[in-house]
């Protein structure tokens, strides 16, 4: 009999996180203060995030121990299987073997608890009692509204405005969690309202939300911090035990991915996936192929410059060196809301640079084509940002066919969809659209970015 579901016990789940930043070749440019273009410190960070958190982003450690605590509040939905896909692979007739971690399991639907625990955590530990953050499509905001209640930290939510309105359910369920959700640009903050004092029907984007929470979180007092759920290294650090499972699971069903996949905002669940996969390439020789998928309509990668730019699309961030889009860039009002984001996290931009990952873009129709094939096939529902990994799995089993060959992909399913359902509403109903994404709209915002690199 077919092994379907490999699953690890509790016992057996990992309990260090792995930071890649140990063995990269070229270790992440310094992020700066804006103000004086000096290296960030450890106390001009810890304004805006809590203190432990601080050092993890800046360690160089290997291997950080997860709390007992968090490890406590995992085992609620963790270790999350590994699963092949055989009924994917027969509906499209490939020599392929595909293997997905699934981790829609999580109370959130997502990934994105892994982080969002410890950062609460971490900031209950300190005596934070107020936390204010952003979300795209919802997911982030739902884990961080889930962690918020088990630590009693009172949380405030921005929320793109546009994912506002086609997701109401993920607004409810982060309000079923306690949080306060405000669509963003907002009135609530200085940079919301000259964001919409300029354009009053704004649609938001990520960059503005999180440049409403870090506000929040800078003029609100001692007890009030900032959490972000992608792209700073202590984030990807966190997701790290996916790939760290998936590593064991692999093992057990007796094979090795060719190939690793995850869809690609900010880089929290590629990172989760890729970095443990990635860790034996640079220390062991492996070649597997570590690949982050992004939108056509913002694709920060594959057709953006590698340049010191701000988180934010006001400017509170330290800059970061990473391939952006420009912070003033304003993405389509695609579904996959956790993906449109203007840039890369330091760490993936670094091992993007120095072609250590590979990147591709992916138009909005293929992804929720091939996020309906994997429902047909597999009978789950996918998140549309997990749509994007789902469908470059698709492009590389079919390539495998071509050519004849075998091959072994494995992607994260990084969250369900059972909340984006109007997403696919619009899909049947044939209103959504590819949007071919000009250069001079790309040129216009990178062209505004001071020259650092």
């Amino acid at each position: 009999m077919k092994t379907k579901k490999f699953m690890l016990s509790e016992q057996q789940m990992p309990t260090k996180w792995y930071n890649i930043v140990a063995d990269m070749p070229n270790k992440p440019l310094p992020a700066l203060d804006p103000a004086t273009k000096q290296p960030v410190t450890f106390e001009s960070l810890s304004r805006v995030f809590g203190e432990e958190l601080v050092k993890q982003e800046l360690s160089e450690e290997r291997f950080i121990e997860i709390p007992d605590e968090v490890q406590d509040l995992y085992k609620i939905w963790r270790p999350t299987p590994l699963v092949r896909a055989y009924g994917l692979e027969r509906m499209l007739d490939t020599p392929a073997k595909i293997y997905f971690k699934n981790e829609s399991t999580s109370p959130a639907g997502s990934h994105k608890p892994n982080t969002a625990i410890p950062q609460a955590y971490y900031n209950a530990k300190q005596g934070i009692k107020y936390l204010a953050t952003e979300t795209g499509g919802g997911q982030w905001g739902s884990a961080m509204a889930l962690a918020c209640q088990y630590f009693n930290i009172d949380l405030r939510v921005y929320m793109v405005k546009v994912s506002c309105e086609q997701k109401p359910y993920r607004k409810l369920l982060m309000n079923a969690w306690g949080a306060n959700v405000i669509p963003s640009p907002s009135t609530t903050t200085r940079f919301g309202r000259d964001v919409l004092a300029k354009d009053p029907d704004c649609a938001g984007n990520l960059g503005i939300a999180i440049s409403e929470a870090v506000e929040v979180a800078l003029e609100h007092g001692e007890h009030t911090r900032y959490c972000l759920g992608s792209v700073m290294n202590h984030v990807l650090l966190h997701q790290t035990i996916i790939g760290e499972e998936a590593l064991l699971q692999m093992e057990m069903a007796g094979d090795e991915p060719d190939v690793v996949i995850g869809c690609f905002g900010g880089g929290s669940n590629f990172a989760g996936i890729g970095f443990p996969f990635l860790r034996r390439n640079l220390t062991e020789g492996k070649q597997t192929r570590i690949v982050a998928v992004e939108p056509t309509s913002c694709p920060k990668l594959t057709r953006g410059e590698f340049q010191y730019d701000f988180g934010d699309t006001a400017g509170m961030t330290p800059m970061m060196p990473m391939y952006t889009l420009g912070h003033s860039f304003q993405p389509s009002n695609i579904h996959a809301g956790g993906l449109r984001y203007h840039g890369a996290g330091s760490i993936v931009s670094q091992l993007y640079k120095d072609r250590l990952i590979e990147a591709q873009s992916v138009p909005q129709l293929e992804t929720f084509a091939a996020g309906m094939m994997f429902a047909n096939s597999e009978g789950i529902i996918p998140a549309p940002e997990s749509c994007h990994a789902i469908a470059v799995a698709i492009r590389e089993a079919k390539r495998a066919k071509e050519e004849g060959c075998p091959r072994t992909i494995l992607f994260n399913l990084s969250g369900n969809g059972m909340i984006d359902l109007y997403a696919f509403e619009q899909y049947f109903a044939n209103k959504l659209t590819d949007y071919d994404l000009p250069e001079s709209e790309i040129r216009r915002s990178i062209d505004e970015l001071e020259q650092i690199i």
